[in-house]
């Protein structure tokens, strides 16, 4: 076994009434090579993204793989979650509420036109703007004017047919080429760690005359650019050799390989066929440590899977519905099934968020309903089927054949067929997308699977953006004005100690509600070849894939 890290998230990050970020030094890297001797292509076991490379559509693994690659925002998170500027010089404000944004010098876009204030604004715009039905839209609510820019709904939340109010929200305004201004509803003292995250990247100019064919041909001002796109096959990045920051290309280019199961991929890895796997599959989680050795990661990453429950499923409504997500969450053997199914590569969750987040703690009010509990458990089916009863259908849990879930979905309906008398079933959708597409559509007449990988380091984003009311990763459908409330008291209080009692104050509606049954934390578990170096896997699980080495 390697030693494994706990990493720090942005404990330190100053939260204080003058807030200023300020461009610095050092991502974590290493000294770049001696010329020449690293322009090897560096191979990464990927999966076909669902969406077109735009940044304020891409919200799953294998587009984001891209979107970080290619663009650039204000900041950056180092492998530690600790944030540095990027395009930014200098994030400002007074009162955590009006927020000043002065730009570096010498950025441009892949195209030759420069990165701008304007680029930003015009980005952000249209991410939150209505029609473009944008999945990461919701990041942009806390900005003054965002609630105009959305199409108007009737009561059922479906559109009147009306125009929205305006395309463009209030709280931004350009004031020269290199300074723009941000007024946001409230105060909202974590806003500058958001800023790393792709929803805020900027768009050039030419993004906005033909969106459909930017997305399959993307420009960004990041540190690669895309050489081509071979749908479920391979994407070729390219070092993009006008890049000005600090994530400099440490390789000759990375090629993403699109692979439908985990298992071809890690065997590519052992036969040297793949430099990196950022996955390791559930068949080698007992051996993958002996087998890489030093070329091994296990650690701690700001990851979280859960069975959410979706609010349209008849059988999980009301107060029986409530008794049953909790009957069902306390019959599920979490410590067993980490150690049985993950070998350790799992820790059995406690709350929704994660260990390796500044704030995270065991002691939630109300987080009994995640311990495994089979008297209980079987209580509270009981007297969910003495107010409804659930049928003779079989209990679902939804997910995608193509990786290695049904490893623990089937010991976790052997649980529940054992403790609560029921059927259950693996509803398995054949690819990844399938699977996405399907949630998305509500088609899905069951529980199914849901990860989360955090977009930046702070406990709000494992909350807001998954259970936030009209979220864009809310898949569920859950509202609650309790819950929404508490979260926007959260995010403006200055305190972050105080912040912290307010995040947790949300988790325990969350657990009285259980719109989704928190399962475990993920490690990274990954590893490279014996042709890459530094390689490093960051807070998020994810490699930092600029600063790998490979010679030819």
């Amino acid at each position: 076994m390697i030693p494994r890290k706990r990493l720090v998230g942005l404990g330190a990050f100053a939260l204080a009434t003058s807030l200023v970020l300020t461009a610095c030094g050092g991502g974590g890297g290493e000294e770049p090579p001696a010329e020449g001797e690293s322009t090897g292509i560096v191979s990464v076991g990927n999966g076909e993204p669902q969406n077109p490379i735009i940044p304020t559509m891409t919200n799953e693994v294998f587009g984001a793989k891209v979107v970080t690659n290619m663009f650039s925002g204000l900041v950056y998170y180092d492998a530690e979650g600790v944030v540095h500027n990027e395009v930014a010089e200098s994030i400002e404000s007074e009162d955590n509420q009006n927020w000043t944004i002065t730009l570096q010098d010498g950025w441009e876009f892949t195209d030759g036109t420069p990165v701008t204030a304007q680029s930003f604004v015009d980005a952000w715009n249209y991410g939150a703007y209505g029609p473009n039905a944008q999945n990461l839209s919701y990041f942009f609510e806390p900005i003054e004017g965002f609630a105009d820019v959305q199409i108007p709904v009737d009561d059922a939340g479906e559109p009147t047919g009306e125009d929205p109010a305006a395309e463009e929200m209030t709280g931004l305004e350009v004031v020269s080429e290199t300074e723009f201004t941000v007024t946001l509803t409230q105060p909202e003292s974590d806003f500058p760690i958001r800023l790393g995250y792709s929803a805020f990247f900027p768009l050039p100019e030419s993004f906005f005359e033909d969106p459909e064919a930017f997305g399959e041909d993307p420009i960004g001002n990041g540190p690669y650019v895309m050489e081509s796109w071979e749908h479920n096959s391979v994407i070729q990045l390219r070092p993009n050799e006008s890049y000005p920051g600090e994530r400099t290309p440490q390789n000759g280019g990375i090629d993403l390989v699109a692979y439908t199961d985990e298992d071809s991929a890690y065997n590519d890895l052992l036969d040297g066929n793949l430099d990196i796997v950022t996955n390791v599959p559930a068949s080698a989680f007992g051996t993958f440590e002996d087998e890489l050795g030093d070329r091994a990661v296990n650690q701690p990453a700001a990851v979280i899977q859960v069975i959410n429950v979706p609010e349209y499923v008849e059988a999980f409504q009301g107060e029986a519905g409530v008794l049953r997500r909790q009957a069902i969450s306390m019959a599920i053997n979490r410590e067993q099934i980490t150690e049985t199914v993950f070998s350790g590569s799992r820790t059995p969750a406690t709350d929704f968020t994660s260990p390796v987040i500044n704030g995270w703690s065991e002691d939630v009010e109300g987080n009994e309903v995640l311990e495994y509990n089979p008297e209980e458990a079987k209580r509270l089916w009981d007297e969910a089927e003495g107010i409804e009863p659930f049928g003779d259908q079989p209990i679902l849990i939804a997910s995608n054949a193509d990786s290695d879930h049904q490893s623990w979905i089937d010991p976790t309906c052997n649980g529940l067929r054992d403790t609560l008398g029921v059927q259950c079933e693996f509803d398995a959708y054949p690819t990844f997308d399938e699977f996405l597409d399907a949630r998305d559509n509500e088609e899905i007449q069951s529980l199914f699977r849901g990860g989360w990988q955090a977009d930046y380091p702070a406990m709000g984003n494992f909350l807001g953006p998954i259970y936030g009311t009209g979220a864009g990763s809310n898949d569920m459908g859950y509202s609650s004005e309790e819950f929404d409330a508490k979260l926007d008291e959260a995010a403006g209080e200055s305190d972050p100690d105080a912040a912290i009692e307010l995040y947790k104050e949300a988790q325990t509606i969350l657990f009285q509600d259980m719109p989704g049954i928190p399962l475990w934390y993920n490690n990274a578990t990954g590893g490279w070849s014996e042709a890459v170096e530094n390689v490093v896997f960051g807070w998020d699980s994810d490699p930092i894939l600029y600063q790998v080495t490979k010679s030819e």
